[in-house]
């Protein structure tokens, strides 16, 4: 056999599981279909030479948490704003996240015991609750009392987490948080998304890195080359069966790809759901923006929503097939952390909504008047902007269906178990052929855990 591991995507999660296969002593080739490597951890100039811009995700608590890169000692550069998160309201108010817990707290108000009691717990266990949900639930097993604990209220919608809080800024910071997940925060596990943000936020900041998160890509990407694995790019695979002979083969695809590149693939990977979709839009500004809220001006992330009202009838009308004229959007404002992005008179700013699945409208004037809500006159700044509809972005990278960045739809049973419940969510119905991709467990995020437990169940078939 010419290799022992052959990898089908360079994403975040086929790049960790290509790693820790090649570190184990084993020959691994990666096949990318495009013409660079990193899926949606790539960083690119759009609009202007010497601005950088991250295709898909910037701010990655979760790769600060990541037991998989510890494990492969990654060394990020990263870096953090003044405050992680601002949630603007009306009249110039603003709810934070601090990385303090107590900051946080004592700007909640009547809030701020019920804060602390809720959030204190899991940030104390923070390693263990993160070794926990960043992982399948076959392993959550092994943190019973954690499970005990945390495992109830992880699996609350969204809405019954904010009706434990009384005041318009808690409420609203719970339902931006628990929106995170994509589908409307009534459904179950959105109080989990909401929660492990805030955990995180307290436990180990919200940071980008350092000149953008293609510096996470080819960090992996160099162990894979120092460990004489081989990287191929350019490199579409249409068919398993036309693929290099070799031991085992992951994917970092979704189960509908699986199903269309193998034959033999069970129907239930063809019944995967897809989730909403989401409208990008870059821009290059001439200065920063002018918020209202002094506090959106310190915060790498600003969540535009207006209060949790507003929130969930955005969210709703997603899961209806529209979009919202003032719909809830996250923005990211890099060189508040990462001066590098850009020159002084040329900033880099982003921001996304939820649009239906497949969707080809372009979303950004629905959000800009959000914008305009909340820092007027920031039109004014605008020198370029650049629009990725959820049908373009899909376009560029066939794992985002429909404009889906999650994998999937966030329904119990999927997030739990992936497309064919079993006794690995990674291995398919294909002896030997296992999922690394998103759509696995732990799910969406730059983290690389589903590369990583996907290459622990191919590593015990290398190894046995």
């Amino acid at each position: 056999m010419s290799v022992d591991a052959i990898v089908v995507g360079a994403g975040p999660n086929g790049l960790t599981a290509a790693a820790r296969i090649a570190r184990a002593g084993f020959r691994v080739a990666v096949y990318e279909r495009a013409p660079t490597i990193g899926g949606s951890t790539r960083t690119t100039s759009l609009m202007r030479p010497d601005v950088v811009h991250d295709v898909g995700a910037t701010v990655v608590p979760f790769a600060a948490a990541s037991p998989a890169f510890a494990a492969l000692g990654l060394e990020l550069p990263l870096v953090h704003s003044g405050l992680a998160l601002a949630h603007p309201l009306d009249g110039g108010r603003a709810a934070i996240v601090d990385r303090s817990l107590h900051v946080t707290a004592d700007a909640l108000g009547h809030d701020a015991t019920r804060y602390r009691r809720l959030l204190g717990p899991v940030v104390r266990h923070f390693d263990a609750f993160a070794d926990s949900t960043l992982a399948p639930a076959i392993r959550q097993a092994r943190h019973p009392v954690l499970a005990a604990r945390f495992g109830p209220l992880l699996v609350l919608p969204g809405t019954t987490l904010a009706h434990l809080f009384s005041t318009e800024q808690a409420r609203a910071l719970l339902i931006g948080l628990s929106s995170h997940a994509t589908v409307p925060v009534s459904r179950p596990l959105t109080a989990g998304v909401g929660l492990t943000l805030l955990a995180a936020a307290h436990a180990v900041g919200w940071p980008m890195i350092q000149g953008g998160t293609q510096v996470l890509t080819e960090q992996l990407a160099a162990i894979v080359r120092a460990e004489g694995g081989e990287i191929i790019v350019d490199q579409e695979v249409e068919s398993l069966a036309a693929l290099p002979r070799a031991r085992v083969t992951l994917l970092d695809v979704t189960p509908r790809q699986f199903a269309d590149i193998e034959p033999g693939a069970a129907r239930a990977y063809r019944r995967w759901k897809y989730g909403p979709g989401v409208c990008k839009v870059d821009y290059v500004l001439s200065a920063p923006i002018p918020w209202t809220a002094e506090a959106c001006r310190r915060a790498a992330t600003v969540h535009l929503g207006g209060t949790a009202p507003e929130m969930l009838e955005s969210e709703r009308e997603v899961a209806r097939g529209r979009v919202h004229a003032r719909p809830y959007t996250i923005v990211v404002q890099p060189q508040l952390a990462d001066p590098t992005r850009g020159p002084a008179q040329e900033i880099p700013l982003w921001a996304y909504c939820h649009v239906p699945n497949g969707s080809t409208f372009d979303a950004s004037p629905n959000m800009e008047a959000q914008l305009d809500r909340f820092a007027p006159g920031w039109r004014d700044l605008v020198v370029a902007k650049h629009v990725v509809t959820a049908v373009a972005s899909e376009a560029t990278n066939p794992n985002l269906v429909g404009g889906d960045i999650s994998g999937g739809l966030m329904t119990v049973r999927q997030m739990l178990f992936g497309a064919r419940p079993g006794r690995s969510p990674y291995a398919t119905n294909v002896r030997g052929v296992y999922l690394c991709s998103s759509s696995t467990p732990p799910g969406a995020g730059a983290h690389g855990m589903s590369g990583w437990y996907a290459a622990g169940s191919a590593l015990r078939m290398l190894q046995g």
